[in-house]
């Protein structure tokens, strides 16, 4: 079992910047691929990146490419999400998630969920 909890979240301008960090305790956190995810209200949950247990690998949704930027510190637990250059459409609750394999896209390939954690963006 892998308990995740978000923090960092907050209110913005837009063009502002935010770091969110998923800490992870229970089981070995090494060897889960970690997501981040968001759901904007009445839209369905999107995935935003990965990275991989290796720290090598990572990949980003189209939308937040280029700025935003997931990173982990396997020592400390711990995944981040440095956000910068935010914009209106990236206000959502933001979600951590570990998957049990080496690199995963897809909400339905996450066997653990935080509880999230609310950005706003104001323009």
């Amino acid at each position: 079992q892998v308990q995740l909890v978000e923090s960092g979240g907050g209110l913005v301008q837009a063009g502002g910047s935010l770091r969110l960090s998923c800490a992870a305790s229970g089981r070995t956190f090494i060897k889960y691929a970690v997501g981040w995810f968001r759901q904007a209200p009445g839209k369905e949950r999107e995935f935003v990146a990965t990275i991989t247990w290796s720290n090598v690998n990572t990949v980003y949704a189209d939308s937040v490419k280029g700025r935003f930027t997931i990173s982990r510190d396997n020592p400390k637990n711990t995944v981040y999400l440095q956000m910068n250059s935010l914009k209106p459409e990236d206000t959502a609750i933001y979600y951590c998630a570990a998957a049990s394999q080496y690199i995963a896209t897809h909400e339905t390939e996450y066997d653990y969920w935080g509880q999230g954690t609310q950005v706003t963006v104001s323009s």
